[in-house]
């Protein structure tokens, strides 16, 4: 609106020295363009959007007591306007009639100017009864004091509108679109049975919908409750909607939608992924019958060697492994989801459990096939360097032998056996490792 100002003014005559005729003119100049903004601004109050949702709105809360407050604000506004009008009107008139205008014209002049020369009624500077006395039958204004009014009431009231039509513009678009997506989400989560009350997912949807519709309502009779001013911003409207219950409401709603999404790809995949469970419960089965066969075998062929127990087979596991394709027959989607992912760890730990127990129980077989192989690579190394017809290198040989071929076969004693072969062999081998100066025979002396 114009730019508002403020000037001294004093009863019974002009204030300040008497103007002119070109500051008369100038001055009439201004207020006329204050005139023409001022106008254009009211006009552009009466027309916004904000205002007229505003007026036709059943509102509530601060909201409403705003709005009752800056419907007074704006009617003061327009009596304001009409006697700045009227005041101005009277004033060009006056100096129209006098192209030459006498010293009284000037000081005439100057006092419409620049005194206390608008008369308001109290119809229009007080619409409400005034609760400090007895009410006023009218007020006296300057020009300038009146534009320094009714600037102040017009930028409360556009903040008062503005603030309210941010808000409408903001956040029932989104509450709608959101509402769009959880109805398709609902729809989504009863094809695959999460329904209120049988489902935790479903009982939070209901609870969302019900958030939403609230929110809603809320925000439509109350849009002013949903406004966070920007600190230190005097500007109308200044600061931004406030959209926690809405953020709230759509992070909880992503949550389910990508819980029912999930629920979804089981309903696609659960055949295939049924049957890769059973295929490696069966993996696991026949490696746990595997090691129960090492280990009877071991038992029978080891001696004096722990060998861990052998589980049995995971029923457990195929119990709820025939559950969850019960539940695949009944299409009961939202309890199989979170069964399967529990049934795809579980199979993987029991498969690696059961090969950790082939392995354990086998470990004595392992041994005695490492000690079986060096015994025999020894022997071919003593056979290469000629040595094949040492007597107590065959007689080592021989021994280690008939401790690894036979059964029971004691480790640890056919273990020292390789060991005493190895020795005897390195002895007779080292001698021979120089080389140019020729083997030495270590019978030599006998």
């Amino acid at each position: 609106m114009g730019a508002a100002g403020s000037s001294p003014s004093f009863a019974g005559g002009p204030p300040g020295p008497v103007m002119d005729r070109d500051e008369v003119d100038r001055a009439m100049a201004r207020l006329g363009a204050e005139h023409e903004a001022i106008e254009t601004s009211l006009l552009a109050l009466q027309d916004h959007a904000g205002r007229r949702l505003l007026e036709g709105a059943e509102l509530t809360g601060v909201t409403k007591d705003r709005w009752a407050s800056t419907e007074q604000a704006i009617s003061l506004l327009w009596g304001y306007f009409d006697a700045y009008s009227a005041a101005l009107e009277d004033t060009r008139e006056l100096r129209a009639g006098r192209r030459w205008p006498s010293r009284d014209d000037l000081v005439e002049l100057t006092d419409r100017l620049r005194g206390r020369s608008v008369t308001v009624a109290s119809s229009a500077a007080h619409p409400s009864p005034s609760i400090n006395g007895p009410a006023k039958l009218s007020e006296q204004f300057t020009l300038e004091e009146l534009v320094a009014r009714m600037n102040e009431l017009y930028a409360s009231s556009l903040d008062m509108v503005v603030t309210a039509d941010s808000v409408w513009s903001a956040l029932p678009a989104r509450i709608d679109l959101l509402s769009a997506e959880l109805q398709r989400t609902r729809s989504l989560a009863h094809s695959v049975g999460v329904r209120p009350g049988e489902h935790p997912s479903g009982d939070e949807l209901e609870s969302i919908t019900h958030e939403l519709s609230t929110l809603r309502a809320q925000v439509i009779s109350d849009p002013l409750a949903f406004w966070r001013s920007a600190p230190g911003s005097s500007a109308p409207g200044g600061g931004r909607p406030d959209t926690d219950r809405y953020d709230r409401a759509a992070r909880a709603l992503e949550d389910i939608r990508r819980e029912i999404e999930a629920v979804l790809r089981v309903r696609q995949d659960s055949e295939e992924r049924l049957i890769r469970l059973r295929d490696v419960l069966s993996r696991a089965d026949r490696t746990l019958t595997e090691a129960r066969s090492a280990r009877g075998e071991v038992l029978a062929k080891i001696a004096a060697s722990e060998v861990p127990a052998v589980s049995g087979p995971p029923t457990a596991l195929q119990e709820r492994l025939a559950t969850a394709a019960e539940y695949r027959r009944h299409s009961q989607w939202n309890r199989l989801s979170p069964l399967l992912e529990s049934l795809e760890r579980e199979a993987e730990d029991e498969l690696m459990r059961a090969r950790e127990s082939l392995t354990a129980v086998t470990a004595p077989l392992a041994v005695r096939a490492e000690l079986r192989g060096r015994l025999d690579a020894y022997k071919a190394k003593v056979a290469r360097h000629g040595l094949a017809e040492d007597p107590l290198l065959i007689e080592r040989y021989d021994a280690a032998r008939r401790m690894l071929w036979s059964a029971p076969c004691d480790l640890r004693v056919a273990e020292q056996a390789v060991l005493r072969y190895q020795q005897a062999a390195a002895e007779a081998l080292g001698p021979r490792q120089p080389g140019p100066s020729g083997p030495n025979d270590r019978r030599g002396d006998s």
